[in-house]
């Protein structure tokens, strides 16, 4: 019989943490991180990491388990995460994978294809692009050099289009000839759960949370960032914003409008990638009672 791996999803600052905690004390069981930020060591107010305190009674494996400093992808990630969870699932029925990510959520459901590494300076000049022309040049780019995956990818996520042109620019061949067809197979049943409420309480909740992050010294940890402000881990919403004040482009009020604006257009992002996946049962963030229902009458019949 398979385990069960419950996957939470959903946008960012919506509530999957404390949700998740409370489904770990339920369940006694260890949380998986699909937070592809939270990795990072050094990065720990503007990637809302969970606190010692929130982690003392539920394990957290995938957290502060990487430095900036280190080359790290979604491959990898596959790869270290499936060898947690099986080692995990030894000694539990049940275990929980959180995040926001949905390209690291589907690596660990489905698998991801393998490609050669791509070279540092192909992926800089792409961030760049970005940068400074826009998500619409990088979509114009990839409808020329892969119309077919063009078609196919959410249009709006700029890091899955980021990942097509670096495979395209490096193999100069399609991104989407490279695909695997069929996801692998995985020894647990995952029961998919997105976390959402509706856009005027999230947008609330973001605003809150940014607001929150300056309080705890989030301008600090950007100014001890800001030496390494060119590596890809800190191209992230909260930092950058941060380090163009520093720069003086922008005043200290425009970066904190900017990362709440910004933060909302990612969360916004996310909701778009998960509603086009299917599979997910809906719930508010508020319905833990609710959710631990639903996942018990699951289980009971799976």
């Amino acid at each position: 019989m398979k385990k069960n791996l419950i996957v939470i999803a959903g946008p960012t600052a919506v509530g999957k943490t404390a949700l998740s905690i409370e489904l770990g004390k339920y369940y006694q069981c260890p949380i998986i991180s699909a937070d592809s930020r939270q990795f990072y060591k050094e990065l720990s107010i503007g990637t809302a990491k969970p606190k010692p305190e929130e982690m003392k009674n539920v394990p957290h494996y995938f957290i502060d388990n990487i430095s900036i400093h280190d080359s790290y992808n979604v491959g990898q990630y596959e790869r270290d995460a499936i060898e947690c969870i099986d080692t995990l699932f030894k000694d539990h029925e049940t275990l929980i994978l959180v995040g926001g990510s949905g390209l690291y959520i589907n690596a660990v459901l489905n698998g991801v294809d393998e490609f050669e590494e791509i070279p540092s300076a192909i992926r800089e000049k792409i961030i760049k692009d970005y940068e400074e022309k826009g998500l619409v040049f990088l979509q114009e780019e990839l409808k020329q050099k892969d119309e077919i995956y063009y078609n196919q990818v959410d249009l709006n996520n700029p890091q899955r289009i980021m990942r097509a042109l670096e495979v395209c620019i490096h193999t100069q061949k399609p991104y989407s000839g490279f695909r695997k067809k069929e996801k692998k197979e995985r020894s647990f049943e995952a029961f998919k759960i997105l976390i959402n409420t509706d856009r005027e309480s999230l947008y609330a909740r973001i605003n809150q949370r940014v607001d929150l992050m300056m309080d705890e010294g989030l301008l600090e940890e950007a100014k001890l960032l800001y030496p390494n402000r060119h590596l890809n881990a800190l191209n992230t919403v909260g930092y950058k914003e941060l380090f163009d004040y520093m720069d003086g482009n922008i005043s200290f009020e425009e970066a904190v409008n900017l990362i709440k604006q910004n933060t909302r257009r990612y969360a916004k992002r996310q909701l778009t990638w998960f509603n086009h996946q299917g599979e997910f049962e809906s719930f508010e963030p508020t319905d833990v009672e609710k959710l631990k229902a639903y996942l018990d009458l699951i289980f009971q019949y799976s």
